[in-house]
């Protein structure tokens, strides 16, 4: 089939059919126009998980940053939900954009937006400016440090997509973006960084490598094929027991953090119940079912929401 030009768009942009790994009968799909619904794809509201994982991180670290006695910033809690929706569509509109050669030789991406024809090349790039414009009005409602990190995450998100061509290890990276918020989360409660937010954006990573892995266990086929590199290929049938491995580690940063804030016991009973949902994920893990990955994968919501729990009733 020949390749979409890029700077054409289809008549009436049509939606087509929705990846793969979509949720089915989204509400992108029943309720939004036609002509948006590639927007929406592209920025992955039909994927919520991927939000749930950028942002989980900050709201630790609003939790664990407030000071005792006091209730919790829910208008930083609103702020960061916002800015997580839009930046992760940023950062995957980029990423599309990046890897719209490889997406169309994929079979879980070759129905995104970009490469099924459905948004052109020029459409997207002005997207992606519409998100990050949302985003920084998002980010200038915090304190001067808080805005400073904000924008050098943007380097971040940027060296992402390209780590897949480079490195065995873009997880590692994915997990250097996606954590960032709890360093910004730190920053906008407290105005400072300390040994605590170094621990607590270790412990994301660990978690974003274990997750991602589970993830990539999908495509390691396909990305053999086309040579995209990945920890799910590089460890293989050793892939079960890295993730035990990097989940162990976000368990034990998670402790340090606990440690070094002085938190109570509530903190301690949710850091178990964290470490059984994640053996839980290693155990009945079922590395060639793709389904069971993707399942896996998106349990990791209910695994940061029981974090971000012990960490406002620590």
């Amino acid at each position: 089939m020949a390749k979409p030009d890029p700077e054409v768009t289809p008549p009436g942009h049509e939606p087509g059919p929705a990846p793969a790994d979509a949720l089915p009968d989204h509400w992108v799909a029943r309720w939004l126009p036609p002509a948006w619904q590639p927007y929406a794809r592209l920025s992955r509201l039909d994927r919520p998980i991927g939000t749930w994982l950028l942002l989980l991180p900050g709201w630790w670290a609003i939790a664990l940053t407030r000071p005792p006695g006091t209730p919790l910033d829910y208008w930083l809690i609103l702020l960061f939900g916002i800015g997580a929706v839009v930046m992760r569509g940023a950062g995957c509109t980029f990423n599309d954009i990046a890897d719209r050669d490889f997406d169309g030789r994929v079979a879980r991406t070759r129905l995104r937006p970009i490469p099924a024809g459905q948004v052109t090349l020029r459409q997207a790039w002005i997207w992606l400016a519409a998100q990050c414009l949302v985003g920084f009005v998002i980010l200038i409602q915090m304190n001067g440090l808080a805005i400073l990190l904000g924008v050098a995450s943007l380097g971040l998100v940027a060296i992402y997509p390209f780590m897949k061509r480079i490195t065995w290890w873009p997880q590692f990276f994915l997990g250097l973006a996606f954590n960032w918020g709890a360093v910004l989360g730190y920053a906008a409660v407290a105005g400072r960084l300390d040994w605590t937010t170094l621990a607590l954006y270790a412990a994301g990573i660990a978690w974003t490598l274990g997750y991602d892995t589970i993830y990539a266990l999908q495509d390691k086929e396909d990305d053999a094929l086309i040579g995209v590199k990945s920890t799910a290929r590089l460890f293989g049938d050793r892939a079960r027991l890295w993730i035990a491995g990097f989940f162990d580690l976000t368990l034990a940063g998670l402790a340090l953090v606990g440690w070094l804030a002085g938190l109570g016991w509530p903190f301690w009973i949710g850091l178990i119940g964290a470490g059984l949902h994640m053996a839980w994920q290693v155990i009945t893990l079922k590395p060639d079912d793709s389904s069971d990955c993707l399942a896996k994968f998106r349990a990791n919501r209910d695994t940061g929401l029981i974090i971000f729990a012990a960490f406002l009733l620590g």
